[in-house]
């Protein structure tokens, strides 16, 4: 464990090397593609493009991962209709400034604020925007799955979901957004690509070296990843999921109730291409023949915002609400309807 460790931090340290030191490789990049008179994407000193930067998806809080039947197959709003979305978000990103004039403390501290976006959802395929059907089999495993968002019984560790747990928000969870921590930032280094991510501060270590995949016997909670380039497009295929995290969490607004299930048959088809400085064009599209009857394609344009700044998620698998969870739901099951009889 100890040398997977340090190969971590070495593969991170070098990439923030890189990032700092070859900084001007872009920039000349950028210069000859203004020379041009057309924007270029640019391209690291070692010759890979450049996506490396903040790109946090704050922005997309307000934009639902499945869509409101009111809009049909449309993935973009009319006029009129982004103006009404622009007014129900004022009270969300005024609700911090009214929580302070009136010394109070509630959700406005915690959710960030976010702007309008035309986007009717994060969910692109299938066309209409919803979610495909589960197989038969997934219909009995969702159910069972443990999570604080629907669960009213806790008796055991296993009764929460990984993210209650304070383990990993899993994929493909982590590339969503989220009330707050949403910050993604990328780093380059010759070979790799590291995804750093706020939420359960993890970093997602992805080779472009041409190495083979993991052998499929190890699973993990966030999968391997293997990138490569197409053009200036970067791929990243996921395999190796260990199938005890959901792929959907009710905490993404616009969810389908409750978990959706995994298997170690998932896999998750990533594509980041840069289309101008400040924006890269994601898509995620997720397979698994085990849970689903057809594939998925979310999308969605990730912003650049070197200003972000990305806080300590400071939470750990001893978290003591799991304990007190537990404790509390054995008591109220314990003395259900005694208060009644007296």
């Amino acid at each position: 464990m100890s040398r997977r460790i340090l190969a971590i931090g070495i593969v991170v340290g070098g990439a923030l090397l890189a990032a700092c030191t070859q900084q001007s490789g872009s920039e000349g990049s950028n210069e000859t593609a203004a020379d041009a008179g057309a924007w270029q994407a640019p391209k690291t000193t070692w010759g890979d493009p450049d996506l490396r930067g903040k790109w946090p998806i704050s922005h997309l809080i307000g934009t639902p991962f499945t869509r409101p039947a009111k809009y049909g197959d449309r993935r973009y709003m009319s006029d009129q209709e982004f103006a009404e979305t622009e007014v129900g978000l004022e009270g969300r990103n005024t609700a911090y400034d009214k929580e302070i004039k009136d010394n109070k403390m509630g959700m406005g501290h915690w959710a960030e604020a976010t702007v309008p976006q035309r986007l009717t959802s994060l969910l692109v395929d299938p066309p209409s925007g919803q979610f495909p059907d589960l197989t038969e089999a997934a219909k009995v495993k969702a159910p069972l799955m443990g999570s604080s968002w629907g669960r009213t019984a806790f008796d055991k560790p296993t009764d929460f979901d990984s993210w209650d747990r304070c383990i990993t928000r899993g994929l493909p969870p982590s590339m969503f957004p989220f009330n707050y921590n949403n910050g993604i930032e990328i780093h380059q280094a010759p070979g790799y690509v590291v995804i750093r991510l706020e939420m359960i501060h993890e970093a997602r270590i992805v080779p472009v070296d041409g190495r083979p995949a993991l052998d499929p016997a190890v699973k993990q909670w966030m999968g391997e990843s293997r990138g490569h380039w197409e053009g200036d497009t970067l791929v990243v295929e996921t395999t190796n999921f260990n199938g005890q995290g959901g792929m959907t969490n009710v905490g993404i607004p616009g969810s389908p109730r409750g978990n959706t299930p995994t298997s170690t048959k998932m896999k998750i088809t990533e594509r980041f291409e840069r289309t101008a400085e400040d924006t890269i064009e994601y898509s995620m599209t997720v397979e698994d023949p085990d849970v689903l009857t057809r594939p998925w394609t979310a999308a969605y344009p990730m912003k650049l915002d070197p200003n972000y700044q990305f806080f300590e998620y400071a939470c750990n698998e001893d978290n003591t609400a799991v304990r007190n969870f537990i404790v509390t739901s054995r008591y109220e099951r314990a003395h259900a309807g005694k208060g009644k009889q007296q």
